[in-house]
């Protein structure tokens, strides 16, 4: 995924305007759970006797300023030099930056992401933003999606966005800071909030800085070309007729590149899977001598390499190995079990029954991935949340190889989901009679809630974690008879089970009979396998690949299947007898 970077080469001489009390200083969207912390960072310039003249309004995702605060300051006084602190919440903003919100508001008043604009309005009229209203921030220069936005000394406040008042982390550069579970987060990530270190008097010394890539930033994958931003302050870039310019080192895997650019940074660098970068700016006079005292950056960058997995279960695999944060391909097929719209997400499982959730915050694959259809070629990256491993797509890349494949759950006991839940997660199990606790004839099932499922002796908590799941608001069941399916998870080692429709309150006693079929020997080495049930009846019989395509279809009236011309690898076999349906994994030697 290619990712393009804006230049940003300014002067900044500006000073605060005349009885502008309060100013906007910093944004950050952080990267503790829910995005959080989030947060706006003020900065008193002269004495406030009453901030209930002061309030703000969040413009999200590229809406429109309605003209109007949301939220209004309580009428508290503060001293030249002060700072305030809003955000959404507090406990995830202290345990980041170190220090609590002055103020807490509600998500509705304040709940920026990276792409949101934030103004500040003074005794009702609009007199500070921080980005522009109107306009969605993704993909501009001012978005600060998992990163922050921090004003220059001596700038603003400004009722239009001045996109060179400020510096920036760039988008994604607090990933992966988030393993502390301690105070002071911020403190050792390589991108750090500079939290309350702004000063109303600009500076006249000249700065430097690469604002894009971060250190250390890992692209995708398949990266052709990466631009470099910078910001300069106070030094004039002009050949001849400046104060200088900026010398630039480019150490590639193949060499180093010295190079003097009047007027811009590196742009369209061509990189590689696989490889690391150094870049290294100075500021330099016209005679080509580095200035005194010296203003230098540098910053180290490089592309992932693509590992290649068979199937969902080497994916889990290498993750269980090595952590998440890898950039994967997953080859072989894997079947899509169910999809919600909430971050769109999806549930995929292999024929190792080895499962996990493709978690699409960003809208990454545009493809309609249906109920029963096999993917494969899928790209992209892991996270972990809540204890659940989640693969986000980098691209497009899926490809629908077929359709219409059986999705039948796999039937285990209460015990052993408790007993180890990852061995399940993210796969479409089942129980078999079980009855809620809640199901009293009256209660409904309400979004976001746990129920307790029991099977007499052992419990398992339900959760309505689809909102738009048609049982929610209707009656809680008593006995659910044959059993109940869903999609298994956790949460930090709790086990869960999440139901995805009314239809899996009503298992088909035949898919529970179907456990009863018998496959003999699997792993087959004779190019015989034996199947068996408690009926006569003759058998029909499908076997699919490994990608989903149909290699034998017959049906069987001496409980035996020749499956000698099938080459060495795992299959899929589906079962048939007078309305009962199985599916097993068949392993062929």
């Amino acid at each position: 995924m290619k990712k393009i970077y804006f230049l940003f080469l300014t002067v900044l001489i500006t000073s605060l305007s005349f009885g502008q009390d309060l100013v906007m200083t910093g944004i950050i969207d952080g990267p503790l759970p829910g995005g959080f912390p989030k947060g706006v960072e003020f900065y008193v310039v002269n004495d406030i006797p009453d901030l209930s003249v002061y309030g703000i309004e969040r413009a999200g995702n590229g809406a429109a300023s309605t003209g109007a605060q949301t939220y209004t300051f309580p009428a508290d006084a503060y001293l030249a030099g002060d700072y305030i602190y809003i955000s959404p919440e507090t406990p995830y903003f202290t345990q980041y930056l170190g220090i609590a919100p002055t103020y807490e508001l509600s998500t509705s008043e304040l709940n920026n992401n990276g792409d949101d604009a934030v103004l500040l309005y003074l005794n009702g009229v609009l007199n500070d933003a921080i980005g522009v209203a109107g306009v969605d921030g993704s993909g501009e220069a001012w978005e600060y999606l998992d990163g922050w936005m921090y004003r220059a000394d001596g700038q603003g406040p400004s009722t239009t966005f001045v996109a060179s008042e400020w510096t920036y982390s760039g988008a994604n550069a607090l990933d992966g800071c988030d393993l502390a579970d301690d105070t002071g987060i911020n403190a050792d990530c390589g991108s750090v909030f500079p939290v309350g270190t702004y000063t109303a008097t600009a500076s006249t010394t000249p700065s430097l800085a690469i604002t894009a890539p971060i250190d250390g930033n890992v692209f995708d994958p398949g990266t052709a070309n990466v631009d470099i931003s910078v910001s300069v302050q106070n030094f004039i870039i002009a050949n001849g007729t400046g104060d200088g310019h900026i010398h630039q080192i480019l150490t590639t895997p193949s060499g180093t590149f010295d190079e003097f650019k009047y007027d811009t940074a590196l742009q369209n660098i061509e990189v590689a899977d696989g490889e690391s970068y150094t870049v290294f700016m100075e500021l330099v006079d016209n005679t080509n001598t580095p200035i005194t005292p010296a203003i230098s950056a540098t910053i180290n960058f490089s592309v992932a390499a693509l590992t290649t997995v068979t199937d969902i279960a080497a994916l889990r695999a290498d993750v269980d190995a090595n952590g998440s944060g890898k950039f994967y391909e997953i080859t072989g097929g894997s079947l899509v079990t169910h999809t919600d719209g909430f971050n769109d997400r999806k549930w995929i499982q292999d024929t190792n029954i080895s499962g996990v959730l493709i978690f699409d915050a960003a809208g990454i694959i545009t493809t309609t991935y249906t109920v029963g259809d096999m993917i494969s070629g899928l790209k992209g990256t892991t996270s972990i949340s809540n204890g659940v491993i989640q693969f986000i797509p980098t691209e497009d890349s899926g490809v629908i190889v077929s359709s219409g494949n059986p999705v039948i759950p796999q039937i285990i006991t209460i015990p052993n989901f408790n007993a180890a839940p990852d061995d399940y997660e993210s796969e479409l199990i089942a129980f078999e009679n079980v009855s809620f606790v809640e199901g009293d004839g009256t209660a409904v099932f309400a979004t976001g809630s746990n129920y307790t499922l029991s099977d007499g002796t052992n419990t398992a908590i339900k959760r309505t974690d689809f909102f738009g799941a048609d049982y929610i608001g209707t009656v809680i069941p008593s006995t659910v008879s044959p059993g109940v399916v869903g999609v298994a998870g956790e949460f930090n080692g709790t086990s869960q089970i999440y139901v995805r429709s009314l239809t899996d309150l009503t298992l088909s006693i035949n898919t529970v009979e179907a456990n009863q079929f018998n496959v003999f020997p699997n792993p087959v080495t004779n190019g015989l396998v034996n199947i068996t049930s408690k009926s006569n009846e003759a058998i029909a019989i499908t076997v699919f690949d490994i990608l989903g395509k149909q290699v034998i279809n017959k049906t069987v009236n001496n409980n035996t299947l020749n499956v000698a011309a099938l080459t060495s690898g795992v299959y899929i076999l589906k079962v048939s007898q007078n309305g009962s349906i199985s599916t097993k994994k068949l392993v062929i030697k």
